[in-house]
C-alpha cells in the first residue's frame, strides 16, 4: 500500500487507463492523440491525423517460396499537432518492434490501425522518426467494386499493387493520397529474381545466395502508386525522348515477345505526352509486365506502369503515362475526386487516336453521348463529381463522363485556351494535390469571360444525360 492515496481526478485516469504516456518531465500529457483517419469521404479509416510524413525508407526481404516478407520500416514525419500518441496503416502482418526516435514504444493493434505511444510526447513542429519492424504473410485486398490489390502473388514472385487502399498491406504509413512523401525501397529476394520499384534503381548487391535491389524516389509520391514487383524479368534501361530521360523495363519473359511493339513506341508515346501537357513531372520512365491473375487492369504506379500482361494497345500505354501527369504528380485530395485522375487519363486517349489517324474527339465524345446507354451501361448513372460511394470510383461515368467534361470545356474556350488549361493545371498544382473545387475555380480563372455553370452543373455534377450534348 502507498504512504499516500491521493484521490485521482476521473480524467487523469481515463488517461491512465488509456496507456498514454507523459512528457518525461513530470508535468502530465501535454498532447492528445493524433486522429485514426483523415476522414476521407468514401475511405474513412485511411490515413492518420496528427503528422505528415516525409520520407519512408523501407528494407524488406521476400521468401516466394514461404510467401513471407519481413521489413524494418523508417517514417521520418513531423507533428501538425502536440501529440501524445498516433497511428499508422497496416492491414495484416505482425508487428514485432517500434520505436520513435529510438527510444521504445508502446503500440497496439485494431484492424488496420497501429496506435503508437511514444515515450514521451511529441510536439507540433517537430520532426520525428518512427521505426516499425515487422513479418508475416501480405494479403491480398479485396476492393469495394470487387477488384484485387495488395499483396498479389505471381508465378515467380510477387507484384504489390496500392490502388486505392493495398499499400497498407506491404508497409506502414499514412495511406491517403493527400500525404505524398519520398521513397528510398530497398528489397532483398533470393538470387536470380529481380526487385523493381518506383524511381532509380540506385544498387544492386549479392551475398549469400540473395540479391538486393535500392530503389530511390526523389519526388513526392502517395503510397496508392507505390508498387514492387518481385520475379524473372528481361529489363532494359533506354532513354527516352529529347532529354533522354532514363528508363527501366521490366518485362516477364512469357510476356516479353507480345509486349515488345507497343513498348517500342514508349519514346514516341513520351514525347507527345510532353508536347500536350507539359514537362514529364519525373526523372525516369518505364514499365512493368507481370502475371499477376488477380490484377485484371494496368495500374498508374509512379515512374514505371504495371500492365498485368502484354499491353495490348498503345492507347492504354498513353492512358497510364498520361496518368504520370494527372494524378501521380496532381493527386487527389480525397477519394471523391478521382475523376480528376481518369478524366485526363481518358482523354488523352481520345487526343491520342485525334493525332493518329482515328477518330476525333468531337466524334468519339458524340458516339458517347448517343450510345452510351448500349455499350457504357453506368455512363449516366452517376455525376463524375459524385461517385456516391467507394464502390464506384472506377465505374465509367468517373472515366468516360469525365473525359466529356474536359470535351465540353475544350469546345467552350476553344484549342489554345483548352491546352493553357491542361497544362496550366499540371504546372500549378505538380508534386501537389487538388481538388474538383480547386479544378473549376482553375478553369475559371484562366477564362473569366466564359460562363462555365452549365457546364458544371449538367455534366460534372448533374444526375442523369445531360439534355443536350
Amino acid at each position: 500500500m502507498s504512504r499516500f492515496a491521493p484521490v485521482v481526478p476521473a480524467a487523469l485516469l481515463v488517461l491512465a487507463l488509456t496507456g498514454c504516456t507523459g512528457s518525461g518531465d513530470g508535468a502530465g500529457v501535454q498532447g492528445s492523440p493524433g486522429a485514426a483517419g483523415v476522414r476521407d469521404p468514401f475511405f474513412a479509416k485511411a490515413g492518420n491525423g496528427g503528422y505528415d510524413v516525409g520520407h519512408y525508407d523501407l528494407r524488406l526481404a521476400y521468401d516466394p517460396a514461404r510467401h513471407h516478407l519481413t521489413g524494418t520500416a523508417t517514417i521520418t514525419a513531423r507533428a501538425t499537432q502536440d501529440l501524445s500518441a498516433f497511428d499508422l496503416d497496416l492491414k495484416g502482418l505482425d508487428v514485432e518492434t517500434v520505436t520513435v526516435e529510438g527510444r521504445p514504444a508502446r503500440f497496439n493493434r485494431a484492424g488496420q490501425e497501429v496506435t503508437v505511444r511514444p515515450a514521451e510526447d511529441l510536439d507540433r513542429g517537430e520532426t520525428f522518426q518512427v521505426t516499425v519492424r515487422y513479418a508475416g504473410s501480405p494479403l491480398t485486398v479485396t476492393d469495394p467494386d470487387g477488384s484485387k490489390e495488395g499483396w498479389l502473388p505471381t508465378a515467380d514472385g510477387a507484384l504489390a499493387l496500392g490502388e486505392p487502399v493495398g499499400s497498407m498491406a506491404w508497409y506502414p504509413g499514412n495511406h491517403h493520397p493527400s500525404d505524398k512523401a519520398t521513397y528510398d525501397i530497398t528489397v532483398t529476394v533470393p538470387d536470380g529474381l529481380t526487385a523493381v520499384s518506383n524511381g532509380e534503381l540506385r544498387g544492386r548487391t549479392t551475398s549469400g545466395g540473395r540479391t538486393t535491389f535500392a530503389w530511390h524516389t526523389a519526388e513526392p509520391m502517395a503510397s496508392y502508386v507505390t508498387t514492387l514487383a518481385i520475379g524473372r524479368y528481361e529489363v532494359s534501361t533506354p532513354t527516352v525522348g529529347e532529354r533522354r530521360l532514363p528508363a527501366y523495363i521490366a518485362v516477364d519473359p512469357v510476356s516479353a515477345a507480345d509486349s515488345k511493339k507497343v513498348l517500342a513506341r514508349l519514346p514516341e508515346i513520351m514525347d507527345w505526352l510532353e508536347t500536350n501537357f507539359g514537362p514529364y513531372p519525373f526523372s525516369s520512365t518505364g514499365a512493368i509486365v507481370d502475371r499477376a491473375e488477380d490484377a485484371g487492369y494496368a495500374l498508374e504506379t509512379q515512374n514505371r506502369p504495371v500492365f498485368p500482361g502484354p499491353p495490348e494497345t498503345v492507347t492504354l500505354v498513353v492512358h497510364e503515362l498520361a496518368h504520370q501527369w494527372y494524378g501521380d504528380s496532381v493527386t487527389p485530395k480525397t477519394w471523391r475526386d478521382m475523376w480528376l485522375n481518369e478524366s485526363f487519363a481518358t482523354y488523352a486517349e481520345w487526343l491520342w487516336d485525334e493525332d493518329h489517324g482515328g477518330d476525333s474527339a468531337e466524334e468519339t465524345f458524340q458516339q458517347l453521348y448517343a450510345h452510351g446507354e448500349e455499350k457504357h451501361e453506368e455512363l449516366w448513372d452517376f455525376p463524375p463529381a459524385d461517385p456516391g460511394g467507394p464502390e464506384h470510383v472506377s465505374a465509367d461515368p468517373v472515366y468516360q463522363r469525365g473525359a466529356m467534361v474536359l470535351h465540353k470545356i475544350r469546345q467552350a474556350v476553344g484549342d489554345d485556351a483548352f491546352y493553357d488549361i491542361v497544362q496550366g493545371w499540371a504546372a500549378a498544382h505538380r508534386h501537389g494535390n487538388a481538388s474538383t473545387a480547386d479544378f473549376t475555380a482553375f478553369v475559371e480563372h484562366r477564362n473569366p469571360d466564359v460562363d462555365f455553370s452549365g457546364i458544371w452543373k449538367d455534366w460534372l455534377y448533374g444526375d442523369g444525360k445531360p439534355a443536350r450534348p
